[in-house]
């Protein structure tokens, strides 16, 4: 993500870059040290998305301030 946005690892968090999820459960995180997005939590797709064919988990990043 960092690498994505053009940031470095600093300026991610003086810009409060942070993941916002549809849900409640937070499937994705960003790695403090890296600036990668991470999996925060075991993703099951059986229990997320057992009658549909495509399974598709969103969350947005969000950046403070103009880019």
């Amino acid at each position: 993500v960092a690498k994505d946005l053009a940031m470095d690892l600093p300026a991610l968090r003086e810009r409060d870059v942070r993941l916002v999820y549809e849900g409640r459960t937070p499937y994705f995180a960003l790695h403090g040290k890296t600036g990668h997005l991470v999996t925060a939590e075991r993703i099951d797709r059986e229990q997320l998305c057992e009658a549909v064919q495509r399974c598709v988990l969103r969350c947005e990043v969000i950046v403070e301030g103009e880019m």
